[in-house]
């Protein structure tokens, strides 16, 4: 993680709280006041290309699908190749439910 956000302790205390959510109907309740809407449809956006792209679709049938530019595709793949391993880890996490 960039180390701005590492040594920020406001971030740290947001993924603090973060991880006790207790349940998808809360989480929601927390990030609808954390977030507007458009923040909140751009990261479902964003977790929807990363799942996308890890099943190999091409980067025009998931802008297709989605409505993402292939700017934020080409951002994400390179998150899910060269980033902190966050998408990796719950992409397994998701799959493993499944």
């Amino acid at each position: 993680m960039e180390r701005e956000l590492k040594n920020d302790p406001r971030v740290k205390e947001l993924f603090e709280v973060i991880v006790h959510l207790e349940d998808p109907v809360e989480c929601a309740r927390f990030f609808r006041d954390l977030c507007t809407l458009t923040e909140l449809k751009a990261m479902a956006e964003r977790w929807q290309v990363a799942q996308m792209l890890s099943e190999d679709i091409p980067y025009r049938k998931i802008s297709q699908r989605t409505g993402a530019s292939t700017a934020t595709i080409t951002r994400i793949a390179r998150w899910l190749k060269y980033g902190e391993g966050g998408y990796r880890i719950m992409l397994e996490r998701v799959r493993k439910k499944v």
